[in-house]
């Protein structure tokens, strides 16, 4: 059942609480974040948007927890999850959906 916060995010393709990540994780993790793309900024009526591309070999090595097994995705990431991971970006980003077809395009607004 999706749970739509006020931003129009479905809270339920979330993991309930942030799931940090372990040491180990996070220095696996490190040498993929040189070559994280970001996209530049665009917009309508209502938010801004931008994508985020992580390295495909990276989905790899992402924990398991991140994971959405239902639709082969990351599930939707808390701030301090996708900061865990490398991202980094200004304050006040949500990510709101990952772009099915190619899953290590992350879409935030």
């Amino acid at each position: 059942m999706s749970k739509m916060n006020e931003l129009g995010i479905d809270e339920s393709r979330r993991n309930r609480v942030p799931r940090p990540l372990s040491e180990n994780e996070r220095v696996r993790l490190d040498e993929f974040i040189d070559n994280i793309h970001y996209s530049a900024r665009y917009n309508d009526d209502h938010f801004e948007y931008r994508h985020v591309q992580l390295p495909k070999a990276m989905l790899k090595v992402i924990p398991k927890e991140y994971h959405d097994p239902q639709k082969g995705t990351l599930k939707l990431l808390h701030e301090e999850e996708w900061r865990a991971l490398g991202i980094t970006q200004s304050l006040g980003w949500e990510h709101y959906e990952v772009h099915e077809p190619e899953p290590h395009i992350l879409l935030f607004k």
